[in-house]
């Protein structure tokens, strides 16, 4: 293989800084808030190129923006290394369902560096990481292996976190997380995959360390293996181990991104993509991340998720001169799981009905563009039961359902690219009052998107009304923006306020169904090859009904630098 050398210092200039960085962020948890200082007066932001940059990466899970990372357009970001899916590489290619690879991908064994192979060595040259991105092992070079890694450093301050119930004030923190990944091919058939986690957590005021997302020694993040092949003329494959899992609508489940630690899952998945049509089908269970030593991360059998998820790419046509795809998703997800978050309320001030649930999904998704519209509808009904912890009352059957949608006019043609839209939610809620009726709160127990509706985790996609505009504007080929500001409202107000992880206590004490406005902006500026600076600025406006029950406003800063090859 040519060697391929850096065409200047200059080019190697962060990774030598990133180890610098790094140390302050490690001294930083320790010593409170210097390193969050430091960062706060160094760079201005956003995502990387993964799912989204910034957070828990803003790129886009089956096409709609996420949140964790900063939504970076493709024109920012690096040349695209994927397999190519045909109609499915649409969505930055999350229409083939394995998450957004935007220079790089939302999971990394998504992307596929084979072109370089064949590259003209000034090509490869291009970028000093190159090297590391085809190795081959073989004279031949049908075996060959990918390095990866991410290094990012965050600072995160809410001056009242959980609507002023998380029992801090004014709390800080600061993360660093340490991700490096080894692609092992072996022939055009066989893939092993093993990425390597570490996250540091500290701060001020600070809280929820102990629940296995921020804090890691190192450990197994995934590992899978990998076995591909033409079966009834798809391309086809079968990856079993751990893995993150994205082939799911954004409402219900994503990469848990905006923490140190993101969300993995234990078990199979086979997949198959025709030219106009796939299919996935996939049964986990939920990796264990509580336990705290090195390489201690086993399996939760308490929490299962499987089903099976179809996509068709509609004919394509032409709309107001632009080419447009449209495609029908038709998917079933089935949840089984216990503990803390299967409880639901009752009507008790703070009280929960202790039990464990089935939850079954089965909806409809049209995503696509249509001309200079970019629209995505999710509808979802939710059947199912709950069982009472030691049989204490009758077993009932699940009756919820989610409405999700988003409509963007986009005109790329103009300065800014801007995207101009509505987004509106609708996840039902029940009754705290019924012991034995239907519960007709919908549940989404694996972490939604908190970029979606709520990046400061107040709020989660249960009993909850949303709707608020969205704008997306790219101030120049290496700055986003990004704007949404929703207002909300309980479906149900004889159901309580759910956070993210929480019920809250707040029963007759809390009138009427206005929750209020939490409005968050986003500003990502990729300033240099592999580095992203992120700005996450959200506030929350409590009604006054919130209010009177003990809810308080807040703020919310976040900002993120993270360097990723």
């Amino acid at each position: 293989m040519t060697d391929i050398r850096p065409p200047c210092i200059v080019r190697n200039l962060p990774a030598l800084v990133l180890p610098t960085l790094a140390a302050r962020a490690v001294g930083g948890v320790r010593g409170g808030l210097l390193a969050g200082m430091v960062l706060t007066q160094s760079a201005q932001a956003q995502s990387s190129g993964k799912q989204s940059v910034g957070i828990q990466s803003a790129g886009t899970q089956s096409g709609r923006v996420q949140p964790g990372r900063v939504a970076v357009r493709p024109a920012l970001l690096p040349r695209r290394h994927a397999t190519d899916w045909g109609v499915f590489n649409a969505g930055n290619g999350a229409a083939a369902g394995f998450g957004t690879v935007a220079g790089y991908g939302q999971v990394r064994w998504a992307e596929d560096w084979r072109d370089l192979a064949g590259a003209p060595p000034a090509q490869r040259r291009r970028d000093w990481f190159n090297r590391l991105k085809y190795i081959p092992l073989t004279d031949k070079g049908d075996i060959w292996l990918t390095l990866s890694g991410e290094e990012r450093l965050r600072y995160v301050f809410e001056n009242r976190p959980l609507i002023g119930m998380a029992g801090k004030t004014d709390a800080s923190r600061v993360l660093l997380r340490s991700q490096y990944g080894a692609d092992l091919h072996l022939g055009a058939h066989v893939r092993a995959y093993a990425e390597f986690l570490y996250g540091a957590a500290g701060g001020s005021n600070s809280y929820g360390y102990q629940t296995g997302t921020q804090r890691e020694r190192p450990d197994l993040q995934q590992g899978i293996l990998e076995v591909t092949g033409t079966v009834l003329g798809a391309r086809a494959g079968v990856i079993g181990g751990r893995q993150v899992f994205l082939d799911a609508p954004v409402s219900m489940q994503s990469a848990r991104d905006l923490t140190n630690v993101q969300q993995t899952w234990d078990g199979f998945r086979g997949y198959a993509v025709w030219s106009r049509f796939r299919l996935d089908l996939f049964d986990f269970m939920q990796t264990d991340k509580l336990p705290v030593g090195a390489f201690s991360d086993g399996t939760n059998y308490n929490a299962r998720m499987y089903g099976a998820y179809g996509a068709t790419a509609l004919p394509g046509f032409t709309l107001l001169g632009r080419k447009s795809q449209v495609f029908a998703d038709l998917f079933f997800i089935g949840y089984l799981y216990g503990g803390a978050p299967a409880a639901i309320p009752t009507a008790t001030p703070g009280g929960a009905e202790a039990g464990s649930t089935r939850r079954d999904n089965v909806g409809l998704r049209l995503w696509g563009n249509a001309g200079p519209v970019k629209l995505d509808l999710t509808g979802v009904f939710q059947g199912g039961q709950f069982r009472p912890a030691k049989n204490a009352g009758p077993t009932r059957p699940v009756r919820a359902y989610a409405v999700n949608g988003s409509v963007l006019y986009s005109r790329p043609d103009l300065p800014a690219r801007p995207a101009l839209g509505v987004q509106a939610d609708l996840f039902s809620g029940g009754s705290y009052r019924s012991r034995d009726g239907a519960v007709g709160t919908f549940a989404t127990p694996y972490f939604p998107l908190p970029y979606y509706n709520d990046v400061t985790l107040s709020l989660t996609s249960q009993n909850l009304v949303g709707v608020g505009p969205v704008s997306d504007l790219s101030l120049s080929r290496t700055v986003h923006f990004r704007l949404h500001v929703p207002l909300f409202w309980r479906a149900s107000t004889q159901d309580a306020v759910y956070g993210t992880g929480r019920i809250y206590g707040w029963r007759n004490n809390l009138s009427g169904g206005f929750i209020g406005a939490i409005p968050q902006a986003q500003l990502a500026w990729r300033f240099a090859p592999h580095w992203t600076w992120t700005h996450d600025i959200a506030g929350f406006a409590a009604s006054q009904g919130m209010h009177r029950a003990g809810a308080r406003d807040g703020a919310f800063y976040m900002q993120t630098m993270d360097f990723t090859f």
